[in-house]
């Protein structure tokens, strides 16, 4: 049967399938927001014994019936305590949006590789596609630096180190840094080609700061694309305080590709003109994420992580996983270059299995949203996007179809 003719699909998208499924995937994800503000309470205890519980008419926005019946294996799974630290705050772009501690990224430091930063960064693997990526917040100015160590320097999935380290050599970008007059991404590269900009680090430690040059922009108008070729050098301090336009003659220029999207509005989706274009960006993507031309040194994984972002990095940023996963699952995008091993795989749920009836009982776009979910706060966060992926699917899958 070919699968835009598959019942789950045709099924979700009825309105009364549509409500089963947003009914049963917003069920589960007030159980994680129990589980998560059940977390931070208990991290504020633990930093200050001297405060008293929650009340029951306190914790009514979490729906106090429940809030103080969180079983321990489930606020393990979801607790957000490095997140709500004080000390890291600071560092998240919106209240109560932190990552969950299991699946965390943290920033590298290149003179102390044991020593890790704090950012508001996810890693979360496709569960049908299985491909992995860094769900990132856009960078804020006290955290563009350590957002730019995620390129500068080696990474290994979910900070394991019996992988092998990769370098990411693309980051997605699903939001305008300035939308409705509102700052939703800090610009962490010059907009003129050939300027440079200096990036320095945190005040409190002795890294170098970097600078960053545009080598490249275009258009690419079939995806609603700007491309730009964006490269690293990092330089020490007394260049940078100098000579912003000097190097280090002993650091190489980290070359990364940055792929900006240029018609999703935040807190929504592209309008239908654009649906096309989605597409081809999702098709662009991956082809530049394969590309290993401009970074010899990363040529060792032909596809490594890529690094998705909007401005909280959930909604934009999941949808847009999300259908990459779906897309590459029924062989419209490549299947990754490597497997995941097992022991990587996230562990079951312990929400249990997502329940659905009937032909929705093999939905592959809920069973994604829903894996999303358990791996970043609020990954697709709103109904429309969820329908968006159904509809892209529906569209990829036909258009292939017709041209069998």
């Amino acid at each position: 049967m070919p699968p835009s003719t598959q019942p789950w699909l045709r099924r979700a998208l009825t309105p009364e399938g549509f409500r089963q499924v947003t009914g049963a995937l917003m069920e589960r994800e007030l159980s994680r927001d129990i589980a998560r503000a059940q977390s931070r309470e208990a991290a504020e205890r633990e930093r200050d014994p001297s405060i008293k519980p929650l009340t029951p008419m306190e914790a009514i926005w979490v729906d106090s019936a429940q809030a103080f019946e969180v079983k321990p294996e489930r606020l393990e799974y979801y607790a957000v305590t490095v997140g709500c630290n004080p000390c890291n705050e600071q560092h998240n772009r919106y209240i109560q949006l932190e990552p969950y501690d299991r699946t965390r990224v943290t920033a590298p430091s290149a003179d102390d590789p044991s020593r890790q930063r704090y950012l508001n960064a996810s890693w979360v693997l496709e569960k049908f596609g299985g491909k992995w990526w860094i769900a990132a917040q856009a960078p804020l100015p006290n955290t563009s630096h350590a957002f730019l160590s995620l390129i500068t320097e080696p990474v290994r999935v979910l900070q394991r180190e019996d992988l092998p380290p990769t370098r990411v050599r693309t980051v997605v970008q699903l939001t305008q840094n300035m939308e409705g007059g509102r700052r939703k991404a800090h610009p962490y590269f010059p907009e003129v080609v050939g300027q440079t900009i200096i990036v320095p680090p945190e005040p409190e430690t002795e890294l170098p700061s970097f600078k960053v040059a545009l080598v490249k922009s275009e258009q690419i108008e079939q995806a609603n694309c700007v491309r730009s070729i964006i490269s690293i050098t990092p330089i020490s301090q007394q260049q940078a305080n100098g000579d912003e336009y000097g190097s280090d003659s002993n650091s190489a220029p980290i070359i990364f590709q940055h792929l900006l999207y240029a018609t999703w509005p935040d807190h929504g989706v592209p309008e239908a003109k654009d649906r096309a274009s989605l597409l081809e960006f999702a098709r662009l993507v991956d082809e530049t994420n394969r590309d290993t031309s401009l970074a010899p040194q990363a040529a060792s994984d032909p596809d490594p992580p890529i690094i998705a972002g909007c401005s909280a990095g959930i909604g934009r940023t999941g949808s847009f996983i999300a259908l990459s996963s779906l897309l590459r699952k029924f062989g419209v995008l490549r299947p990754p270059a490597r497997t995941t091993p097992p022991s990587l795989a996230p562990a079951p749920s312990p929400l249990g299995p997502l329940q659905l009836s009937g032909a929705l009982q093999n939905d592959m776009v809920a069973q994604e949203v829903d894996s999303l979910r358990d791996q970043r706060p609020g990954m697709v966060q709103r109904d429309e996007q969820i329908l968006l992926i159904y509809e892209i699917l529906k569209d990829a899958l036909e258009s292939r179809g017709s041209r069998a």
